[in-house]
């Protein structure tokens, strides 16, 4: 059987196509920090408290943001705010919708950003016009006494007309921890984020993005998933993606990384819908495993899965021979093929 080694126009993708360049994180940072400043300063005009801590959260702070092609990015970052300090003029708690209501009139006060903010179920949402987002979910700091009567901090958002217990942060230290754990051990933590990052490019090409799952879906999958594969992007794809396809063919269940419940039901239709894409996507890399797959034939099945030509106008490896194989045929060693999970902790 060939094994065509495609990790180098794997990687160049990944840089290429779906990493964020230096100047799109820049600028998405001074936004965030011009956002920052902003309520800052709408709260001090309002005489309004301001918030405990501000933090992001997100694919943004797990770095897990992929390029889009209509520039729609958005960075998620959290206000958090001493329950104390969310009452009206009267000293009655604000409701979850009044409490996004202060964030968003702070945000536009001064009526000088083109878009003005506007409040979400879940969050307040400002608008640049350079295609982008932030989106600032409002969270009230709850402190409650435990078994041995000391105080426990926990954090509530405001989402619709309730009080929800949840903090985001909460999610990224999972993942980035998971990351770290990865990277200590005999593993890969970077490669399960570039994994995460291919995956979420190609569940969202145009057309699909607003049918497929959420990010927190794709990346709770992957991890749960992720096939590492030593200096074999390619292949560490394809396995993690045939780990995943293998779990939804038997349910689309996903259960919250941090909390005690679900991302996804049973049934969920944007689950369903990436499931089905995946399951074509495996389909069509099938080549791999023919006796007579080409480099040409890989490229090309790796194109149509991420609905690019890029694979094929990478250049061809100086020692191919013409034939579209020569070095890269590999004989994959049983130790390198092993999967390693961490002793079955991400299986």
């Amino acid at each position: 059987m060939a094994d065509i080694d495609c990790h180098s126009e794997m990687t160049n993708f990944h840089r290429d196509n779906v990493t964020l360049s230096n100047k799109q994180q820049g600028e998405m940072r001074t936004r965030r920090d011009a956002g920052r400043t902003r309520l800052e300063n709408g709260l001090n005009e309002a005489k309004k408290p301001q918030p405990k801590e501000v933090r992001s959260q997100g694919s943004y702070q797990m770095r897990t943001m992929v390029q889009d092609d209509d520039n729609d990015y958005d960075i998620d970052d959290g206000a958090y705010f001493a329950s104390d300090d969310l009452k009206d003029d009267a000293g009655v708690a604000l409701t979850p919708k009044a409490a996004r209501q202060r964030v968003c009139d702070a945000l536009v006060w001064d009526g000088r950003l083109k878009k003005e903010a506007t409040v979400k179920r879940n969050c307040v949402r400002q608008v640049y016009a350079a295609g982008y987002h932030i989106d600032i979910p409002v969270y009230r700091i709850v402190t409650t006494k435990d078994e041995n009567n000391d105080p426990v901090e926990h954090y509530e958002l405001a989402s619709g007309d309730e009080w929800i217990r949840s903090d985001a942060r909460a999610v990224t230290r999972w993942f980035n921890g998971l990351v770290g754990e990865l990277n200590a051990g005999e593993s890969d933590g970077s490669q399960m984020r570039r994994v995460t990052k291919l995956t979420k490019k190609f569940a969202r090409r145009p057309g699909w993005k607003d049918k497929t799952t959420s990010g927190i879906c794709i990346t709770k999958l992957v991890v749960d998933h992720f096939q590492y594969s030593a200096d074999r992007d390619d292949k560490a794809l394809r396995e993690t993606w045939k780990a995943i396809d293998k779990k939804l063919q038997k349910s689309t269940e996903i259960d919250h990384p941090v909390l005690a419940t679900k991302l996804a039901q049973s049934g969920d239709a944007a689950v369903t819908f990436f499931r089905t894409c995946l399951s074509d996507a495996l389909k069509t890399l099938e080549v791999l495993d023919t006796s007579d797959c080409t480099r040409k034939k890989a490229r090309e099945a790796w194109d149509d899965v991420f609905d690019t030509g890029f694979f094929s106008m990478q250049p061809d490896n100086k020692d191919d021979g013409g034939d579209g194989k020569g070095s890269a045929m590999s004989v994959t060693s049983v130790e390198t093929a092993r999967r390693n999970d961490g002793g079955g902790r991400f299986g």
